[in-house]
């Protein structure tokens, strides 16, 4: 039941060169740094990822991407990362974009043993019918796009059919967890890292705080240790940094 590794290369062991993961975070709350730049080092490649967004500032995913390291991303969110922008455009990677809460519920349904369900969002656009481009040939056009998608009627309203998403790993960050795997997040950073975790065949988890079984309130836990299979404790720098994508800031009320 002691599933806490002591390196972040012994957590990600076993993630070879075309591997698919899912990736817990949102921007730069909830990424699971310590475990991307241990594969980064491993110089794995071609990889296969799932994951809201690809990083952002050089941080997270970004890392790998910009060394050229992923070779598709399924994804809702290319945002102000310019690398990825790049890539997508030039045909260099195959993005398969979908609508934010399909991405969610395709990876809970993953992690759940549903293999498929319907919803109404996308009906009517691409996203249903097909067409939108996943890799571009560099030259302007699309060298491959997505199929057509089964789209039924249920009580007058049209939904159309989402598969689940299972990957072969999935990689998380979490601000406490036990040697269980039983894991808490913090606020707004647990975002899609449950989901992710669920969606993955081997879970890694980077803990900011790891506390002995029996640490956590049961009632507490956002994510059960049945979901993960590798803890990885941070110590107290890399906990501590947290970066912020975008800081606003206003003068102080005298």
């Amino acid at each position: 039941m002691d599933k806490v590794v002591t390196t972040a290369a012994e957590a990600v062991e076993g993630i070879a060169d075309g591997a698919s993961l899912a990736v817990g975070g949102f921007g730069l709350s909830g990424v699971p740094d310590i475990l991307i730049q241990a594969l980064y080092e491993a110089g794995t490649g071609a990889l296969h990822v799932v994951s809201n967004n690809c990083g952002a500032m050089e941080r997270g995913l970004a890392l790998l991407l910009t060394a050229g390291r992923i070779a598709r991303v399924t994804g809702s969110y290319i945002g102000a990362n310019r690398e990825f922008a790049r890539q997508y455009l030039a045909g260099e990677v195959e993005v398969e974009m979908i609508p934010q809460g399909t991405l969610a519920e395709r990876l809970r349904a993953g992690g759940s043993g549903i293999p498929a369900f319907y919803t109404p969002a996308g009906v009517g656009t691409q996203v249903a019918d097909g067409g939108m481009p996943w890799r571009y040939d560099g030259h302007g056009g699309v060298a491959l796009a997505s199929p057509p998608k089964e789209v039924r009627d249920f009580e007058g309203t049209s939904y159309v059919l989402e598969r689940a998403i299972r990957t072969d790993f999935a990689l998380v960050r979490a601000a406490r967890g036990d040697r269980h795997g039983n894991l808490v997040f913090s606020k707004s950073a647990r975002n899609f890292n449950p989901l992710a975790a669920m969606a993955g065949r081997i879970t890694v988890a980077e803990v900011e705080e790891l506390v002995e079984p029996g640490g956590i309130d049961p009632d507490q836990v956002h994510l059960p240790g049945i979901f993960v299979q590798r803890v990885l404790p941070l110590t107290a720098a890399q906990a501590a940094e947290k970066r912020i994508e975008r800081r606003t800031t206003r003068e102080a009320r005298s």
